[in-house]
């Protein structure tokens, strides 16, 4: 259990041992629930581009590649696919 206070604006911080676990930021986007009977509930709402970004991130780095590599891995795809789909038998 955390106490925290809103301030001015109605700013309210989070305690930094829940923004280390739960992995929030500035900017991030949350979710306020209102259950009537003065309680609510606040979510963090991860947008699936992040999640993804982050995903292929993990990928890159457990395969030990960089920027440069995924690029060309994407043309050489794109140049199967166009002759696989597209190139005259």
């Amino acid at each position: 259990m955390s106490t925290i206070q809103m301030r001015g604006k109605g700013n309210i911080t989070l305690p930094v041992n829940l923004r280390n676990k739960y992995d929030l930021g500035e900017g991030d986007v949350f979710t306020l629930i209102d259950l009537g009977d003065g309680s609510i509930i606040l979510t963090p709402q991860r947008s699936e581009v992040n999640r993804l970004g982050e995903r292929i991130s993990r990928i890159m780095d457990a395969e030990g590649l960089d920027l440069d590599d995924l690029l060309a891995g994407l043309d050489e795809e794109r140049e199967r696919y166009y002759r696989d789909r597209y190139a005259a038998s």
